[in-house]
């Protein structure tokens, strides 16, 4: 199941890779455009640089749940590693708690999309709709592995690959 789950997490890696990538294309047109006569006003541009933006931003959060740097704030000291498991358990029963809340709402925004057109491009809005509950069922992916491992280091059953690695040793705390 890691390794499914670990070829997913590079599927999305790469996606986000790719979305920020083919997202440079339409900016710049729209800035060249906007400044210079070479390339003439495209309305297209706009649209499809919202849309590539809506899913870099929900690939990066769907990422950044697996790699536990995007809903994690360093409030408590470092402490040994049962009672640090411990506390990610909790933290992410709130993460899970908003997971189940992008599922539930996300599956609402694509049934009211689900017969709308883009205005320009005349796409399908449940191509963009649908990153929501799409977040949603990753992030609780990605959390039941971490619940598991944090899970297996509270019983005292950890094996090195459940161990998380220290933290940045670099990192300055704000004071």
């Amino acid at each position: 199941m890691r390794t499914l789950i670990g070829g997913y997490y590079r599927l999305l890696d790469w996606l986000l890779a790719a979305t920020v990538g083919i997202l440079i294309v339409p900016v710049t047109v729209q800035i060249i455009s906007r400044y210079t006569e070479l390339f003439p006003h495209y309305i297209w541009t706009e649209e499809m640089a919202r849309f590539l933006f809506i899913w870099m931003v929900m690939l990066g959060a769907m990422v950044g749940v697996r790699d536990a740097s995007h809903f994690e704030v360093d409030v408590w000291p470092e402490l040994s590693l049962r009672p640090n498991a411990l506390l990610r358990v909790v933290s992410n029963v709130f993460v899970l708690l908003f997971a189940l809340m992008f599922i539930w709402y996300g599956i609402k925004f694509v049934q009211f999309g689900w017969d709308q057109d883009s205005e320009l491009a005349e796409m399908p809005m449940t191509y963009i709709f649908v990153a929501w509950p799409l977040a949603g069922l990753t992030w609780v992916l990605f959390l039941g592995e971490r619940f598991l491992a944090d899970l297996r280091i509270v019983r005292g059953t950890a094996t090195p690959a459940d161990i998380p690695p220290p933290r940045d040793p670099t990192h300055v705390s704000p004071e």
